[in-house]
């Protein structure tokens, strides 16, 4: 995946999906938390598939999937945690590298600098891209007991992004360290419309155009400081840190119609900062039994400020005071844990923790008329985890148990209403509730010689699942005409029970030719609750799937072959389906300068020019489908090449991560402004 970015190698990690918008799923389930080397990112509140979009795949060393956290880690993240460890390595001396990429749809390019110097250890990166501008094709169309419309149109997107980041670590003495880091992003992407809207209802029939315009910037900062103490005894150590994340995301659009609505030019800047102070405490009792124990408190202060300007009778904008709205929202999250560690005789292992989290919300609006009105909300959630291992020789046995909660994050609450697209307007929920999940899952693991087998099997039991709802209703654009649109927004919309199953396996048949897979296969059945039974397409069950195949060989002189398939089945919701998605991806890549270069050409997709993603929606009041249709086949190089001199330094046995880590909100499911409109 040399030359492409963070969701090209999340789509080839066992257990992980993504799909043709960027957003991140593990086990099929989208409720997942995403941190960079163990830190949460102020990004991922906004939206994950931009943020995976603006890492470069080069940044990245390897990644870490864990689906039954103990309690140690915090509740959130119903499916797991994905931790993405970037290149930082422990050696002195000072080195880098330098890597690009250059192609038909997307350009990129990272830097890396190392310095690690007798106790002082300096790192720095800078990476970037640039997608080409391109074409998608819409088709939309509605049906409801009201009226029923059809809308198709062009869109020309256009997207950038980068991050830089810097960190600064000193050992004082071999008992106490500091370390303190910073990570910068920024991102834009920007999208010209066109669209026809033909709708009928029993007044008629009425045609008119649409042009729109959008700009959607994003951006903000990730800062950390540790202190960490080591005590005499090993693995003996006390852990303090922070962190504030700041993101910030600027919407402007301007919606211009032949006919039947007003124009509109509309601008909602959205705000949120987090603020986590942490404490870590780890006792080895015995060389069989660790205590480990800490506390937690996060900060979070959202802000949602949005002008709605329509023309008045001299065709001149002005402010539209019904339609505008500042939101005010804050959550507080107070937490403690416990958690042992037993390794018994004959190879057993047991881990038992519990963990204590108190949510404190409340929000405030200055538009009530909108029908936003102040609240406050505050629970408790009590959290065990438990898990016992057995190891045979290379063979590993784990049965374990976890509960999750997954509060939703700043996209599921803004109630900001985006109405660029008429038809198909969209708006988050401030009064949402958490989704909690208890996941029982048995786990084998092996390896002999070079291959490895993982494969599990688990049940999950989820309350209150936080899903898009779409609904027909009834909306005055400002013009005192009332208009019957499609509005998706996020509810809670009942529990689910699933039971499923993967297999990842990774084999050297003979040598230099290297065979990896995986697929995971789980349930769908969501259970609706009586506010919204009459909106859900049925109770059926519903088997899903993702997979992907990949195999390399090693030629000589320094040439490398690889290729990779993903396979993606359509994603179930209560009300209908969302995409499926496959790609196929080829790449040769030769050494070059002493192995210490490389360069290389992609092919992504080579037989199709464009793919189309179908989603619909198909309730008792309801009937939705929509298309639209993006380039997809590339055509790229790449090249990479590694500096300086390095003298590798064996790490020392139970050093910890630093840092916070916050793996507790559900992430957005934005399509990242691909599509008219949007």
């Amino acid at each position: 995946v040399s030359g492409g970015n963070a969701g090209d190698v999340l789509r080839i990690v066992p257990m992980v999906t993504v799909d043709q918008d960027g957003n991140v799923s593990l086990r099929g389930n989208q409720n997942v938390k995403i941190l960079i080397n163990g830190k949460p990112s102020g990004a991922m509140a906004s939206n994950v598939a931009d943020a995976m979009k603006m890492l470069p795949a080069d940044q990245i060393k390897n990644v870490e999937v864990i689906t039954s956290p103990s309690a140690k880690y915090d509740a959130e993240g119903s499916a797991g945690i994905i931790n993405i460890v970037t290149k930082k390595k422990d050696m002195s001396g000072v080195s880098g590298s330098i890597s690009g990429g250059l192609g038909t749809r997307h350009n990129n390019g990272n830097a890396n600098l190392n310095i690690n110097q007798n106790r002082l250890s300096i790192t720095l990166n800078a990476g970037g891209n640039l997608m080409w501008p391109q074409k998608t094709l819409v088709d939309f169309s509605r049906k409801s007991t009201e009226s029923s419309s059809i809308q198709t149109g062009e869109s020309k997107v256009h997207r950038q992004g980068y991050v830089t980041s810097g960190n600064v670590s000193y050992d004082i003495n071999n008992f106490n360290s500091i370390s303190s880091g910073i990570r910068v992003n920024q991102g834009r992407f920007e999208t010209d419309g066109i669209s026809t809207n033909t709708t009928t209802s029993g007044s008629g029939t009425s045609s008119y155009t649409i042009d729109n315009e959008s700009k959607t910037r994003f951006g903000g900062f990730d800062w950390n400081a540790d202190y960490t103490h080591k005590f005499k005894k090993q693995g003996h150590e006390l852990t303090f840190a922070g962190q504030w994340s700041h993101i910030k995301t600027d919407v402007d659009y301007t919606t211009l119609y032949s006919a039947e609505n007003p124009n509109q030019i509309t601008n909602n800047d959205a705000k949120n900062d987090e603020y986590t102070l942490q404490l870590d405490y780890v006792l080895p009792i015995t060389d069989k039994v660790k205590f480990e124990t800490g506390a937690k408190s996060i900060t979070r202060r959202i802000n949602s400020d949005y002008v709605f300007r329509t023309p008045n009778a001299l065709g001149e904008y002005t402010f539209n005071p019904s339609l505008s709205n500042e939101y005010d929202y804050g959550q507080d999250v107070y937490s403690g844990y416990t958690v042992f560690t037993f390794q018994l005789k004959n190879n057993w292992g047991i881990q038992a923790g519990a963990r204590l989290e108190n949510t404190q919300i409340d929000g405030d609006a200055t538009n009530f008329t909108i029908g936003l009105t102040p609240f406050s909300n505050s629970y408790t959630n009590f959290i065990p985890s438990f898990s016992v291992t057995k190891t045979v020789k290379t063979n590993t046995f784990k049965l374990s148990y976890s509960k999750r909660i997954q509060r939703p994050s700043l996209q599921f609450l803004n109630p900001f209403r985006n109405t660029s697209n008429p038809q198909n307007q969209t708006q988050g929920n401030p009064y949402l509730s958490p989704e909690i999940s208890q996941t029982v899952e048995f786990n084998y693991s092996t390896f002999i010689k070079s291959s490895v087998i993982n494969a599990s099997l688990y049940f999950k039991h989820t309350d209150d699942i936080i899903e898009n709802f779409v609904k027909s209703e009834s909306y005055d654009n400002g013009d005192g005409i009332p208009r019957v649109i499609s509005l998706t927004t996020y509810n809670n919309i009942g529990i689910n029970n699933s039971i499923g199953g993967s297999f990842f396996g990774s084999v050297n048949p003979f040598k230099n030719l290297t065979l990896r897979g995986n697929i995971n296969l789980f349930t769908y059945k969501p259970t609706a609750s009586n506010d919204y039974k009459g909106f859900a397409k049925g109770n059926s069950t519903y088997i899903q799937y993702n997979a992907f195949v990949s195999g390399s060989y090693k030629f000589p002189q320094g040439f490398t072959a690889e290729t990779f398939m993903v396979i993606n089945a359509p994603r179930r919701t209560f009300q209908g389906r969302n995409p499926s998605f496959n790609m196929w991806v080829l790449s040769v890549n030769k050494e070059i300068l002493k192995k210490k270069g490389k360069i290389g050409l992609n092919v992504i997709d080579p037989f199709n020019e464009r793919k189309n993603f179908k989603s619909q929606i198909n309730s008792t009041t309801l009937v939705q489908n929509s298309k639209f249709s993006v380039p997809f086949r590339s055509i790229g190089v790449n090249f990479s090449w590694q500096f300086g001199k390095m003298n590798f330094n064996q790490q020392q046995p139970g050093k910890k991560k630093r840092g916070v880590n916050n793996d507790d909100l559900k992430q957005g499911e934005n399509q990242g402004g691909q599509g008219v409109g949007q």
